[in-house]
């Protein structure tokens, strides 16, 4: 009898280097850089500023070529990659529910099957009876939390998370990750997500990536043994801080 066939990882990273040139030799921002990502992980990945997390996001995007090196996407079918940046980046013309339901009109899904996806997304992140407001008229958590439906309502297969509440302030950026944690565990789409915040990483992630400084290096590689689902209350169990400790250790 043949072994089963293991399936491919989502994305497999190997020996991958950024430099931007310029007039004083180039600057090296990722240096042999190794990882895989699976169907349905939750991958974090951390370090100082400056250490290429960003660049890292943009190569997996396809917005940034490597110098050397290679990424590998492995999807069923059409890839769907879903992007988010630290500013949600909403079309102020649109409404609520036209921002969320945007990149199903841009598919063609038709408008009735749109709003009926959108509107279980509208109750899943909590913005019930905001449908119709503006971007102008919502909070920087509350726009972030449209900004990641649009990104969810695709059902994307990778998606792409740059820091996305850095621009919040820290019992926002809490909450938003908590809505993040719930929006995941009903989908289970694979992610990698860049943050700066350890906690925030621990609480989110199944495993998490430290990124040395400038020139970017894989200097630590956490499975994180937490239990699922979790909530904000792990942050204060005897685990949570013991792991806490090892990714603070491994960014010092």
């Amino acid at each position: 009898m043949s072994e089963p066939v293991a399936e491919l990882p989502v994305v497999q990273v190997r020996s991958l280097g950024v430099t931007f040139e310029d007039d004083r030799g180039g600057l090296q921002a990722l240096r042999g850089i190794n990882f895989d990502l699976h169907k349905q992980e939750f991958l974090c990945v951390l370090g100082p500023s400056g250490s290429g997390k960003t660049t890292l996001l943009r190569v997996l995007a396809g917005l940034q070529a490597p110098s050397v090196g290679e990424v590998k996407l492995h999807f069923a079918g059409q890839p769907r990659v879903s992007l988010v940046f630290q500013q949600a980046n909403l079309m102020p013309w649109r409404t609520v529910l036209q921002n969320i339901t945007l990149p199903l009109e841009l598919a063609g899904v038709e408008t009735a099957a749109a709003n009926a996806r959108a509107a279980e997304l509208v109750e899943l992140i909590g913005l019930q009876g905001f449908e119709n407001n503006w971007p102008r008229e919502l909070s920087g958590g509350m726009a972030q939390r449209v900004a990641l439906a649009r990104a969810f309502i695709e059902d994307p297969e990778l998606l792409l998370l740059d820091e996305p509440f850095g621009a919040l302030d820290a019992l926002t950026r809490e909450k938003m990750g908590s809505e993040l944690l719930h929006l995941w565990q009903k989908h289970r789409t694979t992610v990698l997500m860049v943050t700066h915040s350890i906690s925030e990483a621990l609480l989110l992630a199944d495993r998490v990536l430290v990124l040395t400084a400038r020139p970017g290096r894989v200097a630590f590689d956490l499975n994180v043994d937490l239990p699922r689902p979790r909530s904000d209350e792990m942050r204060y169990t005897p685990r949570f801080a013991e792991q806490q400790k090892l990714l603070r250790g491994a960014i010092e």
